[in-house]
């Protein structure tokens, strides 16, 4: 599995990087950890040794380098780095480009294979779009933002799962929600939320909501099937089985301290596109973590 962590500075990027390393750490996935600065001018090299001294020669976005050496050093800190990559230290004197707006920084010592830190070049949408589409990650993490509209067009646009680290509080006790129905998306987001749930042993709560007082065969199966994967992870999770609008009870149910998993909706694009998801309109309402799976 492949997971990007997108970051932006050293004041709001904290928790979603400790989200991201603890998710990719449930998964033993491979991580890029990314920055998306402003369009530069193009570069005349493929391999550039960047002294600090000029950094602003080159027309590389100052602050990107910084965050990304902060990044370097909160993983060395927790270890995520062996012995020798941790030892060199963070390399300001080589980024290579590798082409369409990419920036990668070479881990002198060693190439750590399972960790990578890139800058990009661009408006951040279409920068991390290319970059889920040129390397196949699996979950790109975002921070929580109050452009809502951005996180809104990430999963829109994003070929890939999207986790947005809202109000993220490292040293609080969360509950996994798994919301559950019969479409396509749901055996996917369970998978997920499972692995998560069991990597960090977290309680859960299984929730079906049903627009009727009768729930039908489709919601009885799933809900069923759902609390089975749980069980057969050592998890014996809460059943919730609601009735009424779902967005609605989704958000009524959740607290701060709830880290929301649900699948995407094979909703038509045309109606998704003037009505909304499921998944996105409690993204867009919610305050606590949400991980939308596709």
């Amino acid at each position: 599995m492949k997971i990007l962590i997108a970051i932006s500075s050293k004041k709001y990027s904290k928790p979603t990087l400790q989200v991201g390393m603890w998710v990719a750490k449930a998964f033993n996935a491979s991580v890029t950890i990314a920055y998306v600065g402003r369009k530069i001018s193009s570069f005349a090299t493929s391999d550039i040794g960047l002294a600090h001294e000029n950094v602003a020669k080159w027309g590389i976005d100052r602050p990107g380098v910084t965050v990304l050496e902060w990044a370097f050093n909160y993983l060395a800190d927790h270890k995520y780095f062996n012995a020798e990559t941790m030892e060199t230290g963070f390399q300001k004197n080589t980024l290579i480009d590798r082409g369409k707006n990419r920036l990668e920084l070479f881990l002198k010592g060693t190439f750590c294979e399972d960790v990578n830190l890139i800058l990009r070049r661009g408006d951040i949408i279409p920068e991390l779009r290319n970059e889920v589409a040129q390397n196949g990650y699996d979950i790109t993490i975002i921070g929580g933002s109050k452009k809502r509209r951005m996180a809104h067009d990430l999963v829109q646009y994003i070929d890939s799962s999207i986790f947005v680290v809202n109000n993220f509080l490292p040293h609080e006790k969360y509950r996994l929600l798994q919301a559950v129905d019969d479409s396509k998306g749901t055996l996917k987001a369970l998978q997920y939320g499972s692995q998560v749930a069991q990597a960090f042993n977290l309680p859960v709560d299984v929730l079906t909501v049903s627009k009727k007082e009768s729930f039908g065969k489709g919601y009885r199966v799933a809900h069923k099937k759902a609390l089975n994967i749980f069980k057969k992870n050592g998890i014996e999770p809460e059943s919730l089985l609601k009735v009424g609008d779902p967005v609605k009870t989704i958000l009524e149910t959740v607290t701060d301290h709830h880290l929301i998993v649900m699948g995407i909706s094979g909703v038509n694009p045309i109606i998704k596109f003037f009505r909304g998801s499921k998944p996105l309109n409690v993204m867009k309402h919610c305050s606590c973590p949400i991980l939308i799976v596709k």
